[in-house]
């Protein structure tokens, strides 16, 4: 029960926290992407996850992260959001790995022209005592693709075999 609770919480919750963080603070803690990783080797060492299962989340975990620094080298994204693909890479592994990145492709291209939007209008003197705000309102401040990437990460996981794995009716009788 304790496993089907983590397939359930761990993944959507690290998500969330690393999309409001990014809003926020236009930073995710090294600790989101460790934690995903640590709860991965738990579920998967715990839930009996086979060495071909095993081995092919390992492998789409380590494409995104070399497709993501590469990125993160040429000043595309930040290095927070190439530790959070990487992640989810490694939690979803090759099969749905195709659907998030399309996904996160299509929310990070609209996330960026409704800041590109909200920056060419004047803030309201109301929101003006808000820090984050205001630096989200900068120019010169970049894109918090975390957001976009746990918004693709959560339209998702609701398909994956974590979910699936899910024994409900064992978690509604407790």
């Amino acid at each position: 029960m304790i496993l089907d609770l983590m397939r359930l919480m761990l993944f959507p919750a690290l998500m969330a926290f690393a999309a409001a963080s990014d809003l926020f603070t236009m930073t995710i803690s090294n600790r989101v992407s460790l934690l995903l990783v640590a709860g991965f080797a738990v579920l998967a060492g715990f839930g009996g996850m086979g060495s071909h299962d095993l081995l092919s989340h390992l492998g789409a975990g380590a494409a995104v992260l070399a497709v993501a620094f590469t990125c993160f080298a040429f000043g595309w994204v930040g290095g927070g959001d190439a530790k959070l693909a990487a992640a989810t890479g490694l939690w979803f592994g090759f099969d749905p790995l195709l659907e998030y990145l399309v996904y996160a492709s299509l929310f990070g291209g609209a996330l960026t022209l409704l800041l590109l939007q909200f920056r060419q209008l004047p803030l309201p003197y109301a929101l003006g005592s808000q820090p984050w705000l205001l630096k989200l309102h900068h120019k010169e401040t970049g894109i918090p693709y975390g957001i976009a990437l746990a918004l693709g990460a959560l339209m998702v996981y609701p398909e994956t075999e974590w979910i699936k794995a899910i024994d409900l009716t064992r978690l509604a009788m407790h």
